[in-house]
């Protein structure tokens, strides 16, 4: 029990760090940042940390096939949640991005039912897809319908697919290479690139901001692009990784909150609507599943 409880706590601190993710990158982009800029660079301060703590605490090198399995991981999660996100959030309030990644714990279940080839009950695709579907309504709804529609909600909807990827296969990953090693291996993998992209956005357009707005580009890239996966990982890694997992539906909730409080956006009936609807079939699919395996395994035991 003492245990299980620890594992909650880890998983919840690491969803509370994420859940400054959007609004802070919203913060930066708004404040002087080219969106390129925010979405490379802060990898890049994360892997120089990243490079550091893999060099003094000795870690093996993966590998094989491992070196593969990271770039996954990094181009999901370390090049493109951050690169879409933030370009997404030029455009689109913080708000209405966090309903529309309300979708990943969902369709991250969905990832490692497809990469482990699991076969769910039917009422896991029915969540999954009513899920998607009330995030694509959202969408429509907020924006006055299909005419509507920004770029802005096709990168946030491509965002939740790399996320749900790089979570999934960094999660399996994780248990060869440990969990921080895996999200610092992907960091020191994604490192060329984003050197090149980050170098790049700034010859074409120099970063400003006020201290406030470089203060959030450094918590993107200490705390959501580092830190936070080390409390996120630590957490699935005591376990039980099915309920700790489900600690991430209350992320787009404290993400909301977090944009009403430090971006003055305002709370819309649509925005408390969708992201009800949004949560609760995210919850729906993480739980059948999780029941699913949790059946099998006393079957099994039998």
């Amino acid at each position: 029990m003492v245990l299980q409880r620890s594992g909650l706590a880890w998983g919840l601190l690491g969803v509370t760090a994420f859940s400054f993710t959007l609004p802070f990158t919203s913060m930066a982009v708004a404040g002087g940042m080219s969106p390129m800029f925010v979405g490379s660079a802060r990898a890049v301060l994360a892997a120089a940390l990243a490079a550091a703590a893999l060099a003094l605490t000795r870690q093996h090198l993966p590998q094989g096939v491992q070196w593969l399995r990271l770039a996954v991981v990094a181009a999901g999660v370390v090049a493109g949640f951050p690169l879409l996100t933030s370009f997404a959030l030029e455009t689109a309030p913080a708000g209405h991005g966090a309903v529309v990644i309300g979708l990943l714990p969902a369709a991250t279940a969905v990832a490692v039912v497809i990469r482990t080839r699991e076969q769910p009950p039917r009422a896991f695709w029915v969540a999954a897809g009513v899920g998607a579907l009330a995030a694509m309504l959202f969408a429509l709804a907020a924006r006055g319908g299909v005419s509507g529609l920004h770029w802005s909600d096709l990168l946030l909807f491509l965002a939740v697919v790399a996320g749900a990827v790089g979570y999934a296969e960094g999660g399996l990953l994780s248990r060869e290479l440990g969990a921080w090693q895996t999200i610092s291996w992907a960091l020191v993998v994604a490192a060329p690139l984003m050197v090149v992209l980050a170098g790049t956005s700034v010859l074409g357009r120099t970063p400003t901001g006020t201290p406030g707005t470089w203060a959030a580009f450094a918590y993107l890239g200490v705390v959501s692009m580092f830190l936070g996966f080390f409390a996120w990982y630590r957490g699935l890694s005591i376990g039980p990784m099915t309920r700790v997992s489900q600690v991430q539906l209350v992320q787009p909730v404290m993400t909301i909150c977090w944009a009403a409080l430090l971006l003055d956006e305002r709370v819309t009936w649509l925005t408390v609507v969708g992201g009800v609807t949004v949560i609760a079939c995210a919850a729906g699919a993480v739980v059948v599943r999780s029941s699913n395996r949790d059946a099998r395994r006393e079957s099994t035991s039998k």
